[in-house]
């Protein structure tokens, strides 16, 4: 049967949205602060290029095994008392980095983080769930990436002056005052709304029961359509997150600080793909084209996209790779959104999280992978050849996969059946 939408007004819906997305961004910040920083901390530690690899494998890994977790975390709590828990335990653990005197603490405070960030993608997916309708969940998925994109373009200029004045220690523990700030506002504006605790694990009849249980989840084909393709797309998301920076510097010789307009430039190809590939699927939805063909039609032309990544090894002029890079980006977010947006299409509010977070894990999972392999790759001499013919590739892998195992994406009220449960 499918979900009513949630009866708070459109202006506080959006609000609340919009701290949750804002959250986001500082739970993310940690991550581009590792990349552009990378020269900082490789001085302070003496790490290698595998060193490197490893410590965003750590994260990966890290954020991976604590989704297994924290998806029956979101649909037990609800939306209100997750963004609470979660929010304050990653804010925490980005706070902790100021106190990393050692490779050791360093790696200590990122498992911290990876484990408490994971918190973040489930709850995001079914907050949409909770409070949109199934025609606008897509918009609102483009929103909410356009908004950390911007967050992300920002960081590259903002990232610098903070690691000047405070250090990277300093850039991090930034990260966690942003967090408990969009904290705050978040409890101001959920005060007294009562919507964003239906539909939750803990409502079903049996919270400890079948319902609580991953079986259905894992057994459903949906499930691993969702999931494989989450985990091919992801390896190149990650790739391109970790080691960009380190491709620009190695190829064109920037510094730090000429690398924020290339970076930027990147992140806002991601903001303005994903916002344009949700304003598609919304109006082609809102038109009545079947959810089948547009999240599919979207996921091919976001592969599409991609496809030509390799070709910014011919180039030997900066600014045609830089906007090729961004078109690459926007291809990602376009696929990646369309994944989510399914996800929202055929699971039930209260099994969201726990699938969301099933994709998140084999997405991370795909991220240690890369981030081990690029390390090596880059050690032993290849440079980034193997890496970007993969990543071209990749998306179109995903897709293979997700028609083989979903061939039609159908909603609840269209199946007249719980696939789930």
């Amino acid at each position: 049967m499918a979900q009513p939408s949630s009866p708070i007004s459109a202006r506080l819906r959006w609000s609340l949205f919009t701290v949750l997305c804002v959250a986001g961004v500082f739970n993310a910040m940690d991550r581009p602060i590792i990349a552009i920083l990378k020269p900082d901390m490789m001085a302070d530690f003496g790490w290698s290029d595998s060193d490197f690899g490893d410590l965003a494998a750590v994260t990966q890994f890290s954020a991976a095994f604590a989704f297994l977790f924290t998806g029956w975390l979101v649909d037990r709590l609800g939306v209100n008392r997750s963004m609470q828990v979660g929010a304050t335990a990653w804010s925490l653990a980005a706070v902790a980095h100021g106190w990393a005197l050692s490779t050791a603490q360093v790696v200590a405070a990122r498992v911290g983080l990876g484990v408490t960030e994971a918190v973040q993608t489930p709850l995001t997916i079914k907050t949409v769930a909770s409070l949109f309708p199934p025609d606008k969940r897509s918009f609102a998925f483009g929103f909410a990436t356009m908004l950390a994109g911007a967050g992300t373009i920002a960081m590259p200029f903002v990232i610098p002056a903070l690691a000047l004045a405070v250090g990277w220690r300093g850039a991090l523990v930034a990260g966690g005052i942003g967090g408990f700030l969009s904290l705050l506002a978040w409890m101001w504006l959920a005060r007294g709304v009562a919507q964003l605790r239906e539909r939750t694990l803990a409502d079903s009849p049996d919270p400890g029961g079948e319902s609580a249980r991953y079986g259905a989840i894992l057994a459903n084909r949906a499930t691993w359509a969702i999931v494989g393709a989450k985990a091919l797309s992801d390896m190149t998301w990650w790739f391109i997150n970790f080691w960009l920076a380190d491709y620009y510097r190695k190829e064109f010789g920037l510094t730090t600080l000429e690398l924020a307009v290339p970076l930027a430039i990147a992140f806002a190809g991601s903001g303005l793909g994903a916002l344009l590939a949700g304003w598609v699927s919304t109006r082609l939805l809102e038109r009545g084209h079947s959810p089948n063909r547009v999240r599919k039609g979207v996921m091919l032309a976001s592969a599409l996209l991609v496809a030509p990544l390799p070709l910014v090894l011919e180039l030997n002029a900066f600014w045609p790779v830089a906007v090729m890079i961004g078109v690459v980006m926007a291809g990602h977010q376009g696929f990646s959104l369309s994944l989510f947006s399914t996800i929202t299409d055929v699971v039930p509010n209260a099994k969201v999280g726990r699938v969301t977070a099933f994709g998140a894990f084999m997405g991370n999972m795909g991220g240690v992978a890369i981030s081990l392999i690029t390390g090596r790759v880059l050690d032993a001499g290849f440079g980034f050849v193997p890496l970007f013919i993969f990543a071209a590739s990749s998306y179109l892998l995903a897709l293979a996969w997700f028609q083989w195992l979903l061939p039609v994406i159908r909603r609840p009220e269209e199946e007249a059946v719980d696939l789930f449960a």
